[in-house]
């Protein structure tokens, strides 16, 4: 609220050049920055999640050279109070870095979160990895479809970052009782959000809750994955994706198919001759409108991904996977080692 805001800017009396360091991002390390409002609530949610290395309070896009909290406060240095995740790929995806992101913010509020208002507390995404846009595009076009009414957040390359003054750090850590715009309860939700790692360097994938499910998955998705609808043919996102690339579980992240094991069935949805692994799958008969399939489904989501059928391609086995787009989410190629994949990259080297 405007108190907040006008005690921390009069308190500030440090100029912005002291007592800064910068936090480097090391080898097979990628970084994001983030704006959700007050920094302090941001910087400590981004903390919680596994994978991320270190985070950063600052401002960013800045028009004034190493501005001062109480010059960003005036409004007059157009920067806005961000926060430096550097994160390991290999533990944490950028979707769900963004997707928990999301979930901190209101995304349809201009220049305000919480008490806090002005334009340094707008909401943005800002890079510094030109690849990243595209699934930067993709999350905030999943998220847009659960408002009637634009989205206020702002996607930019980042075009300069400025650390803030040392009492901005880990300021919750050190005030755990200091003001903060995002509810206690999220924190403990960033904290479980991402699966351990356990040994043989391999991953375990977990169910979410319900209540996460519904926070994380779009209206579409969740129907699909939860109440067994199916989504409409050639009006999905999937049915005419060509990349070379892994389909994960939408719930769980597991891996379930591989680009080289689909084929186009000329039925609207995506198919695939066969699972990367049999037993990640669960098969079961369903006998619902009035006909015998056998619907498959995730082992460990147990979520809905479609049916299978035995009019496949004959040299690949003669099955077809019919699966929703809703319940998959697709990474190419050259974002599998980023994301976490890249041990499923030989699957896409297979000969016909």
């Amino acid at each position: 609220m405007a108190l907040f805001m006008v005690i921390g800017c009069m308190g500030q009396t440090k100029t912005g050049k002291e007592n800064r360091q910068e936090i480097k991002t090391m080898e097979n390390q990628k970084e994001i920055y983030l704006a959700g409002g007050c920094f302090w609530g941001t910087e400590h949610f981004m903390k919680q999640i596994r994978g991320v290395k270190a985070t950063q309070a600052g401002y960013a896009n800045s028009t004034v050279a190493s501005p001062s909290y109480r010059q960003v406060c005036s409004g007059a240095t157009g920067a806005a109070e961000a926060v430096k995740v550097v994160y390991d790929p290999q533990e944490v995806g950028l979707a769900l870095l963004l997707g928990l992101y999301f979930q901190t913010i209101d995304p349809m509020s201009l220049n305000r979160q919480g008490n806090d208002r002005g334009t340094q507390y707008r909401t943005g995404v800002y890079y510094t990895d030109p690849d990243d846009r595209l699934l930067i595009d993709k999350s905030l076009q999943d998220l847009t479809r659960r408002y009637s009414e634009p989205l206020a957040i702002e996607v930019k390359p980042l075009a300069n970052f400025y650390p803030a003054e040392r009492e901005h750090q880990d300021y919750l850590d050190k005030n755990p009782g200091g003001y903060c715009h995002i509810p206690s309860v999220l924190f403990e939700m960033a904290r479980k959000a991402n699966p351990d790692i356990v040994r043989k360097n391999t991953v375990s994938y977990h169910r979410p809750n319900d209540d996460m499910l519904k926070r994380t998955l779009t209206p579409e998705q969740y129907a699909v994955t939860q109440k067994n609808v199916t989504e409409p043919p050639f009006q999905n996102a999937y049915w005419d994706e060509y990349r070379e690339g892994i389909y994960v579980d939408i719930t769980t992240g597991e891996p379930l198919f591989v680009s080289t094991d689909k084929f186009d069935s000329g039925c609207g949805w995506p198919s695939f001759s066969k699972p990367i692994d049999k037993d990640k799958i669960e098969e079961k008969w369903d006998t619902t409108h009035g006909m015998k399939r056998i619907e498959v489904r995730s082992k460990t989501g147990d979520a809905h991904l479609g049916h299978v059928f035995t009019d496949g391609p004959k040299d690949r086995g003669g099955l077809r996977y019919c699966i929703n787009s809703a319940s998959l989410r697709f990474i190419p190629r050259e974002r599998m080692s980023i994301e976490g994949y890249g041990e499923y990259l030989p699957l896409l080297e297979k000969k016909e």
